[in-house]
Order: structure tokens, then C-alpha cells, then sequence
């Protein structure tokens, strides 16, 4: 049919006819609608676009062949190469917001290495889990409470790093690993680091202020040591010995929250013994400095322990043992925590055993694993007391001293 309709009309005249102008759009659409049109269209079986007029064909087997004529608006087509560039320079400025405005506030709390949080946030778990033991509170007020001081834990660490590069900061610029902190390179101003530590204070002391009143006074008291550790290399052999001091008040402080106030049998030992494991792990780390700090006259238990240092390794590994093990007693923990306590010793005697005080990488890296050693001890806490919680919450059920748990500013 198709072959037949174009053989029956001139090719020439149609080519003709298609030139001829006219200024009605009426009559040129009418042309598409004459045979010669179709069956020109139909051969060639393409589509085309005239004044907004689709023309196209349909055809099926052993059927007529038939000229559908449809008439649409302009479509939007969406660029996806533009779409894509837009987002491309918006990732792109996000980053450059972070690099510029947030990640030198995150450098200098340290944020970007937890791993101080969590050595600063395992005493204080220890000592809520202790706490818990006698079971006057529930469960969930001890979860709670565990939380609350997390928050803690990463807001005065933040705290005390800031401090700590604010009276650092000519020190560290002459310290290969420390040079280009946020206040050394510039990206931030003393100014700002001062704001920015007012700010961390402030919320540290909301969540200080979640706490009893005993607890509120004791947490305080703890701001001497938190301004002056950073001053100790200057002036002392043993600045690690302030570090712990400092680093460790939570394991007074997460006891008298849950119970109102402290249990010197137990808490006193486990002080003693959380802060003579961090002058074991910081040593180390500061093994790291060493040849600087000598350089430019700073002071650590590195430089002082000097080639004996894992004898003196091994002495803060016994102290922090035997008072482990004392609070321990004091608390009625069973085998279990006792076994953790051994899985302690082992896994810090490897460390001595091991330690290349002239690799700084092995330092580091020595110095990290030490927060597993925090975990190994709350462990054995939690295993060692189990039942004894069990039975004391069980005698202390529908009578708990929630109270007692309380803000004494809030509530």
C-alpha cells in the first residue's frame, strides 16, 4: 500500500510544495494531513517535528499502515551533567566549611582520637559499676549515670587538651609531632581557643550539676588539678604522676553518684591504682618525645626513668595491681575479676616485655592498646559482682534510693 501511494504521486511536486512559503500556519499543517505527506513519511519511517506537530507512524503485520498526528508541549529536560557539578561544589564547600571552621576545634579537643576519652571515661565506669553493687538503685539509673559521664569523659578531655595547648603552644612548635596543632599553625587564635574552652567548661559543668551535691563538690574540687597538670613538666620529673591524679577523679566521683558519697576501702585503692596505671601508659607515650622535650628543657617520666624505664614499668604494673586487687576485696568481687586482674598483668608484662622505647611508632601503639585494658578490668568487675548484685537488688527491691541519685540543682 505504502509502495503503491508513493509511485502514485510525483516525488518532485511534493519536494516543491514542502518549499512554498505561506504565512498561515493552518494550511502548512494541513499539508501533513494530505497523502502524498503519509506515505512519504511512512517510506522513510522516521519521526519529525514540525510547528510543534509530532508525526509518526504505527504499523503491525498484514495490517493498513496509519498516520497518527499528535500535538504536546515542549518538555523540560533535566541536565544531570549540571545537577551533578551543583553537587559537586556543594559537597566541595561543605568540606572546605569543616577544614576551615570545624575540624581545628576538633583537633585541638583531640576529638579526632578518642582514645583519651576512653582512658579518662574506664575509671569512672569502674567505679559506677562498683557503686552499683549494692544494689540501692535500678539498673537503668546505673546505665543512666554510665552515660551522663561518657558525656563527661569527651567534654573535660576536650577540655584539657585545650588547656593544655594553651600553655603548650611555644613548647609544641618546636616539637616535631606536635607542630602543627590548631593553635601552632594559626588556625585558630588564642582568642577563640579561649571561648571554646569556656564553652566545653560550661557544659561540663551541666552535666557536673546532674549529680548529688557530694558529688557536685567532689567533681570541683578536681578543676585545681585540670588548669595545672599541663604547668607540671616544668617544674617536675613526674608530670605523669599529676596526669593520673588529674585523669583518674572519676573513679572517686562515679561511686559517690550512684551512693552519695565515697567508700574509702574501696575507692581510695582503685584511685591510687587507676592513677599508677596511667603514669604506666603515659610513660610510654611521652617515650615518644623524648629526644624533643630534652632539646627544649620540658620534663617527663621518660627522660627520668631513662634506661630503666621498664623497671619502673614494671613497679607502677604492681602498684596498680595490688590496688586493684585490694578494692576488689574491699567490694566482695569473686574469681572472676581476679582473672581479669590476670589477664591485666599479662597483657601490661607483654607490653614491658616488648616495648622498643627508641621505635615511636611502637610506643604509639603500646599506648593505645591500653584502653582494652580498661575494658579487661570493667569486665571483671561486672562478672566478679554479678551474683552479689543480683542478691542485693533482689533485698533492696521496690525500697531503692533513687533519691539519692538526684541533682541537687535540678530536681
Amino acid at each position: 500500500m505504502l509502495n503503491r501511494t508513493v509511485r502514485s504521486h510525483n516525488i518532485l511536486q511534493f519536494k516543491k510544495l514542502l518549499r512554498t512559503q505561506t504565512s498561515n500556519v493552518s494550511v502548512r499543517r494541513a499539508l501533513f494531513y494530505t497523502p502524498v505527506v503519509t506515505s512519504f513519511l511512512c517510506q522513510n519511517q522516521r519521526l519529525r517535528i514540525i510547528n510543534n506537530v509530532r508525526v509518526h507512524s504505527t504499523q503491525s503485520d498484514q495490517h493498513r499502515q496509519k498516520v497518527v498526528i499528535e500535538t504536546s508541549e515542549p518538555k523540560i529536560v533535566i541536565d544531570n551533567s549540571k545537577v551533578l557539578q551543583d553537587k559537586l561544589i556543594d559537597e566541595s564547600t561543605l568540606r572546605e566549611f569543616w577544614r576551615r571552621k570545624v575540624d581545628p576545634y576538633v583537633k585541638l579537643a583531640r576529638w579526632d582520637r578518642p582514645i583519651g576519652v576512653y582512658l579518662l571515661y574506664w575509671p569512672c565506669s569502674w567505679s559506677i559499676a562498683l557503686g552499683s553493687l549494692p544494689g540501692t538503685v535500678p539498673l537503668h539509673t546505673s546505665l543512666q549515670m554510665a552515660g551522663l559521664f561518657l558525656v563527661g569523659a569527651g567534654l573535660m578531655r576536650g577540655a584539657g587538651c585545650t588547656i593544655n595547648d594553651m600553655w603548650d603552644k611555644d613548647v609544641d612548635g618546636k616539637v616535631e609531632r606536635t607542630k602543627d596543632r590548631p593553635l601552632v599553625s594559626g588556625a585558630i587564635s588564642d582568642k577563640q581557643a579561649l571561648t571554646f574552652l569556656g564553652a566545653q567548661l560550661t557544659l561540663a559543668l551541666g552535666v557536673l550539676l546532674q549529680l548529688n551535691c557530694y558529688s557536685v563538690l567532689l567533681g570541683a574540687s578536681s578543676m585545681l588539678f585540670v588548669v595545672t597538670y599541663p604547668l607540671a613538666k616544668r617544674f617536675t620529673n613526674y608530670p605523669q604522676i599529676f596526669l593520673g591524679a588529674t585523669f583518674n577523679w572519676g573513679a572517686l566521683l562515679g561511686y559517690s553518684a550512684i551512693q552519695g558519697a565515697i567508700d574509702p576501702a574501696i575507692c581510695v585503692p582503685m584511685y591510687i591504682g587507676a592513677l599508677a596505671w596511667t603514669v604506666f601508659y603515659d610513660t610510654i607515650y611521652a617515650h615518644q618525645d623524648k629526644d624533643d622535650d630534652a632539646r627544649i628543657g620540658m620534663k617527663s617520666t621518660a627522660l627520668t626513668f631513662g634506661e630503666h624505664t621498664k623497671i619502673a614499668l614494671s613497679a607502677t604494673l604492681a602498684l596498680s595491681s595490688a590496688c586493684f586487687t585490694s578494692a576488689g576485696i574491699a567490694a566482695g568481687l569473686d574469681a572472676t575479676y581476679y582473672i581479669a586482674l590476670l589477664a591485666y598483668l599479662a597483657h601490661n608484662g607483654a607490653q614491658i616485655y616488648n616495648l622498643d622505647v627508641n621505635n615511636p611508632r611502637d610506643c604509639a601503639a603500646k599506648f593505645k592498646s591500653n584502653s582494652l585494658v580498661g575494658l579487661i578490668v570493667l569486665l571483671g568487675i561486672i562478672g566478679g559482682g554479678y551474683k552479689q548484685y543480683l542478691e542485693n537488688r533482689e533485698k533492696n527491691r521496690d525500697k531503692e534510693n533513687v533519691a539519692i541519685t538526684k541533682s541537687c540543682v535540678f530536681s
